[in-house]
């Protein structure tokens, strides 16, 4: 006779249990997507400087390839000889 109202005090401590894991996990879930992360895709790029450091602003206009002078090499281009 005991038995069932054992089978029945299980289920529902199983129950809270399961009810209680969920409500913890839509709890973490809200907190790490208040946390600050990136907005938006330009929050993450990263550029490389001159040096090979790591660096967060994109290259000034100074640095682009077209202003700096390139020395000429001694080495003629083989294929029009």
């Amino acid at each position: 006779m005991g038995r069932k109202n054992y089978n029945a005090f299980l289920k529902k401590q199983k129950a809270d249990k399961r009810k209680k894991r969920k409500e913890e996990k839509q709890q973490k879930k809200a907190e790490r997507k208040s946390k600050d992360q990136p907005s938006s895709w330009e929050d993450m790029i990263a550029y490389v400087d001159d040096d090979g450091a790591i660096v967060s602003e994109p290259p000034g206009e100074e640095s682009s390839d077209d202003e700096k002078e390139q020395p000429e090499s001694p080495v003629e281009d083989k294929r029009n000889s």
